[in-house]
């Protein structure tokens, strides 16, 4: 007689209970995919948004100086400076339009703005369009500029939810009065020791290298991916309890069967090993169904977010791996008191259990 094929076909025979079981490890796997998953390809959106439109450094005003944009005579100052080079202004300001605050920004690469339709100019974003209804050809006022809008941008960025507008970088700069929000610069030499040099030379300015950017943002997704990995992680033990309250039940229903095994001569490791087989198959094929299902929800979250492009990222093999070894390795352990139980049944009590 095969232990493991009885205990297989023990799962068969309580098809419910087995079930209802595993719906507690499915529900938790799942929810660990698509929470941590979520996290991972906004992180990873973040981090290529950051790598891409930064240079060495980025010049912005300091919290002291009591503004978000550069005055005309401090750009003055850092175009003059000799250790950086390849200076890009950016201009973002907000604006009133139609009752809406709406961000306009400028841009001197066109290329970066993914349009959807129409051409570069005027290019309003998905959430501008549609919350103030607005299409190619319709004029907007700016600082009392008069703009037709000429294109729709399909953005899969994180904050495609903030309505924005993109123009050229001179109109906007021009628009907020010869102001700039940041200058991003490669430097000559090492960016941190040129960031100190800029600061010391101009007055009221932050200058933060790349570097320091990309590992606020890492530290920011180590954060985020242990925040939702603790609270998905509850889900999945309660699955693991169930898995222990119904392999409890199975080594009180299986009492008499188990006395029978042991008096035809099957080992108490025998037993054991049998138990935790089945404590961990029901882990093992609760964690694959979850896994299925958390897949599918991440497809679907994709799609929701306009988010597609990071999906590879959302499904980590390491994430997915991760999920099935450790809930199946939990569901083991799970089943090992009941597993310790069924060991020590005496076989003359268990014979007599009815």
């Amino acid at each position: 007689m095969n232990l493991y094929k009885l205990a297989f076909n023990n799962i068969l025979r309580k098809k419910l209970r087995s079930s209802l079981t595993m719906l507690g490890i499915i529900i938790g796997a799942a929810t660990i995919l698509i929470l941590m998953g979520t996290t991972a390809g906004l992180a990873s959106a973040v981090k290529d948004q950051t790598s891409e439109y930064m240079y060495d450094v980025i010049i912005a005003p300091a919290s002291s100086s009591g503004s978000y944009l550069l005055d005309s005579q401090t750009v003055s100052k850092v175009d003059k400076l000799s250790n950086i080079y390849d200076l890009q202004e950016v201009t973002v300001f907000s604006e009133d339009i139609n009752g809406k605050t709406v961000t306009i920004g400028g841009t001197n690469d066109w290329k970066k703005v993914k349009i959807k339709s129409g051409t570069p100019g005027v290019v309003i974003n998905h959430a501008v369009a549609d919350k103030l209804g607005l299409g190619i050809g319709d004029k907007i006022k700016v600082k009392n500029q008069e703009l037709t809008i000429t294109g729709i941008s399909n953005e899969e960025q994180v904050d495609e939810d903030v309505m924005g507008i993109y123009v050229n970088q001179h109109l906007a700069k021009q628009m907020a009065g010869n102001k700039v929000r940041a200058i991003y610069a490669r430097t000559n030499g090492d960016p941190k020791t040129v960031a100190n040099d800029v600061e010391k030379q101009v007055k009221g300015v932050n200058v933060e290298t790349k570097s320091e950017k990309v590992a606020k943002v890492q530290e920011w997704s180590n954060k985020a991916l242990l925040f939702m990995g603790m609270i998905a992680g509850i889900a999945l033990v309660v699955g693991i309890i169930s898995v222990v309250n119904t392999m409890m039940m199975s080594v009180m229903e299986r009492t008499r069967e188990l006395g029978v095994l042991k008096a035809i001569g099957f080992t108490n490791w025998d037993l054991k090993g049998s138990i935790l087989f089945e404590s961990g198959l029901l882990g093992f094929s609760g964690s694959v169904i979850g896994i299925i299902i958390g897949i599918a929800g991440i497809i679907l979250v994709a799609k929701m977010l306009n988010f597609t492009t990071y999906i590879p990222e959302m499904m980590p093999l390491w994430l997915i791996g991760s999920v099935i070894i450790g809930s199946t390795i939990l569901s083991i352990l799970a089943g090992l008191y009941p597993a310790v139980r069924a060991s020590k049944l005496n076989v003359v009590e268990a014979l007599r259990h009815e």
